[in-house]
């Protein structure tokens, strides 16, 4: 498939942001005091590469992988609690930081794949893109959820 010099420019901005979220999870993952959220952080960031994956696909004019765009992880995460929810220790709060800074970075990046989505003649290309945002929705919830379940939120 030929991209035009927009999609393409589109499509390295996108896999920039992927880039830069694999890193942050994977040193969030080493940073968390809490093993729940270690484990999520860790699950996120192997999310984050296959996104990644994808775009360079596409970018090094590979097949666009095929999506169901009904991703449901976000709903059908329910981690334990670590923290009391009135504790105030020092690791309670450096893991409600991690945990606060990634909601807000997959904030920003699903509100990119979905102005982006549109710059997309092919289908194909805007299902991928569709999907990786919901998946990018789906990762915000989880990690409120975490919040929440431990008295961060």
């Amino acid at each position: 498939m030929e991209l035009k010099e927009k999609e393409r420019t589109v499509l390295q901005d996108l896999q920039t942001q992927e880039k830069s979220c694999v890193e942050k999870y994977k040193r969030y993952a080493a940073e968390a005091c809490d093993k729940e959220l270690r484990d999520l952080f860790t699950k996120i960031q192997e999310a984050e590469q296959k996104h990644y994956d994808s775009i360079t696909g596409v970018l090094n004019g590979g097949e666009v992988p095929s999506c169901d765009c009904n991703d449901c992880e976000g709903k059908n995460y329910n981690p334990s609690a670590t923290y009391d929810k009135n504790e105030e220790s020092e690791d309670k709060k450096m893991d409600c930081f991690l945990a606060t800074d990634c909601i807000g970075s997959e904030k920003l990046v699903s509100s990119e794949y979905n102005s982006d989505v549109f710059v997309f003649g092919s289908s194909a290309i805007r299902k991928l893109l569709a999907d990786i945002m919901i998946e990018e929705q789906n990762h915000a919830e989880m990690l409120w959820k975490y919040k929440t379940v431990n008295g961060m939120a």
